[in-house]
């Protein structure tokens, strides 16, 4: 032993003090309790048993231990029954904080994790979905190419439940905790008044029930229609996969994917691994619709309203049909979409200053867009060349190609712009001196302090207006010192309103006017934190939000409930914060968005890799639980 080396000895749980446990898996819990809280030993255990012996029960109980218990933490637990490689990759990212990863990218985050990570994993046996003859059907798939490649990473630890299967059986070295067959006790116990519900099949959890004795469960409309809202649960898990297993089952596939209440309320695991087979006929554009909607609808969303308005957003721009569709469902949550631009990725996104609705926007290659955002088009009204023709008349501007990652404008002809080269650049037409020397003395400011201090180089840019239609613009420039500089777009300013708010670089800045004459701006650093600074005061001592993850947009406006802030975050979370109240409401989007803008009649603008598509928010109702 090494001088300085420290022993702690591995202290066997209590099982008493744990949550309540029925005699017959008292010992299996013991097992189970000790191997979790075991770290040396081995990294997997297979949790096995008949249907119905209380496997899925254990792993509960473990999970339900550990909630508030120091020294146990169960990083994931994934549900496997009826997932794929794909969907259940997706749910391991989320639980991680990763957000929904393809396969191949999660297992390189798991990779780069410095946590020991703990999961558990129940119904595995229960894993697949999607036409039987495809290996998307198989458990052995996920196994294979999932489960295997994370155990093989050392810092990886799970509980697996398999059944009676021999699912990781040739996994050297793997404990087992074997409940057995199902006792008569426990039977009569789990049986519902003796009877088996024809959903679940036959009590052993294969789930067989035809389809015919599926579609017959489901209730009927008054005009006889499927009323999937009020299908039992197991029904609408099961339904497509039994489709695709009975005779003419084109026929019923295609009737199931053609109803816009059954992709609503349906299994969003099936619907997904159905669709990734090309031999399945789908009405329209649903396939493409619903690749893009598919990561975030597979979460856990109990409301139908909410799932219509996440495949309505899929659906706006693509599939007119379907958005049409499910536009009355969607209209009826919190959020729904108004318009969409696909097709063109935006890296930079403002709202232009005065009581015209207008958008800024520039795409990867430099070309500056003007948008209308009122309606429900979202109409383009100019586009222009790319930028450095405009701009070359300008000695400020870099001289290569200008590609911004942000924007302030003042007007729908001037802009500052923060160039992909941590340039601060000005933006203006020849006509316009005034606004050009304005402009131009912003960057010469910055730029000069650049060159002096290290600290000072433009690391974001935002921009801001004055609330109820008072055309006051602004420009909130960050730096990588962690100072917040807000500059005035109307009127000229030698110096700025400067503030130190971050410990660490700034990386989104962004602010507004509020109605009793506040100038409020908020920042993000490259620590995660989210703060706000009242120019005329000290920053608020704490963060507003504080997360283990990079902000990737900023968005505020004076509503007619107050001051808004929405916030985009590289997990993919979209936060929308009621300032005044504190009160914060997550947003649950299709992508992680690059760029945002929040007009103060309640339409949010996200630009991402796929385009442009606005959010009509409920202001009234949004922050109501």
């Amino acid at each position: 032993m090494t001088a300085g080396t420290t022993v702690t000895a591995t202290v066997p749980p209590d099982i008493t003090a744990w949550p309540p446990l029925d005699e017959d898996n008292r010992s299996a819990g013991q097992r189970l309790l000790h191997w979790a809280a075991d770290g040396e030993g081995p990294r997997l255990c297979l949790v096995r048993g008949a249907g119905g012996s209380g496997k899925s029960g254990l792993l509960a109980w473990l999970l339900a231990g550990t909630v508030g218990r120091p020294g146990l933490t169960i990083h994931a637990t994934v549900p496997s029954e009826g997932l794929t490689t794909e969907t259940f990759a997706w749910e391991l990212g989320r639980q991680l904080g990763y957000g929904a990863l393809s396969p191949d990218l999660l297992l390189d985050r798991v990779g780069a994790d410095e946590r020991p990570l703990l999961l558990l994993v129940p119904d595995l046996h229960r894993a697949g979905a999607g036409p039987a003859d495809l290996p998307s059907a198989a458990p052995e798939t996920l196994v294979a190419e999932l489960l295997e490649p994370l155990l093989a990473l050392p810092h990886v630890r799970a509980a697996v439940e398999v059944g009676t299967s021999a699912l990781l059986a040739t996994h050297s070295g793997a404990a087992v905790v074997d409940l057995g067959e199902i006792s008569v006790q426990r039977a009569e116990r789990t049986s519902y008044a003796g009877r088996v519900d024809p959903a679940e099949g036959d009590g052993r959890g294969t789930g067989r029930a035809s389809y015919a004795d599926l579609a017959a469960a489901v209730p009927r409309t008054a005009d006889d229609r499927p009323d999937w809202s009020r299908a039992p649960d197991p029904v609408r898990r099961r339904i497509l996969d039994a489709a695709l297993r009975a005779d003419g089952q084109e026929a019923a596939v295609l009737g199931l994917l053609t109803d816009p209440g059954f992709l609503v309320h349906g299994s969003a695991a099936a619907l997904t691994a159905t669709l990734a087979d090309e031999r399945v006929p789908v009405p329209g554009r649903l396939r493409e619709v619903w690749r893009r909607a598919a990561p975030e609808l597979t979460a856990y969303h109990a409301d139908s309203a909410e799932r219509a308005a996440l495949l309505h957003a899929a659906a706006v721009g693509t599939d007119p049909d379907l958005a049409e569709y499910l536009r009355p469902l969607a209209a009826q949550h919190w959020w729904s979409a108004v318009w969409a631009r696909p097709a063109l990725p935006v890296t930079a996104l403002a709202l232009i200053p005065g009581e015209e609705r207008q958008l800024m926007a520039s795409d990867a290659t430099g070309r500056l867009r003007t948008y209308d955002v009122e309606g429900r088009t979202g109409t383009p009204l100019t586009a222009s060349p790319r930028i450095p023709d405009e701009a070359a008349a300008s000695p400020s501007v870099h001289p290569l190609a200008v590609r911004p990652r942000s924007l302030a404008p003042r007007d729908a002809r001037s802009a500052l712009l923060l160039d992909g080269s941590d340039a601060l650049l000005p933006l203006v037409t020849e006509d316009d001196p005034t606004t050009a020397f304005a402009l131009g003395r912003i960057a010469e400011h910055h730029g000069a302090a650049a060159l002096t201090r290290e600290e000072s180089l433009v690391t974001a840019l935002g921009g801001g207006d004055g609330g109820g239609g008072v055309r006051r613009p602004y420009a909130v420039v960050g730096d990588r010192g962690g100072a917040v500089h807000v500059w005035s777009l109307g009127e000229y300013q030698d110096v700025p309103r400067s503030h130190r708010v971050h410990e660490q670089p700034v990386t989104a800045a962004v602010c507004v006017d509020t109605a009793d004459g506040l100038t409020l701006t908020f920042s993000a650093g490259a620590d995660g934190s989210v703060r706000l600074w009242e120019i005329s005061a000290e920053p608020m001592p704490v963060p507003v939000q504080q997360r283990p993850h990079r902000t990737t947009a900023l968005a505020a406006a004076d509503t007619s409930v107050g001051p808004v802030l929405a916030v985009g975050w590289s997990d993919g979370e979209l936060d929308l914060w009621h300032v005044l109240s504190g009160r914060v409401r997550v947003l649950p989007w299709l992508r992680r968005c690059d760029a945002l803008a929040l007009t103060p009649e309640g339409l949010l603008v996200i630009g991402d890799a796929e385009g442009l598509s606005a959010v009509r928010l409920r202001l009234d109702v949004l922050w109501e639980q």
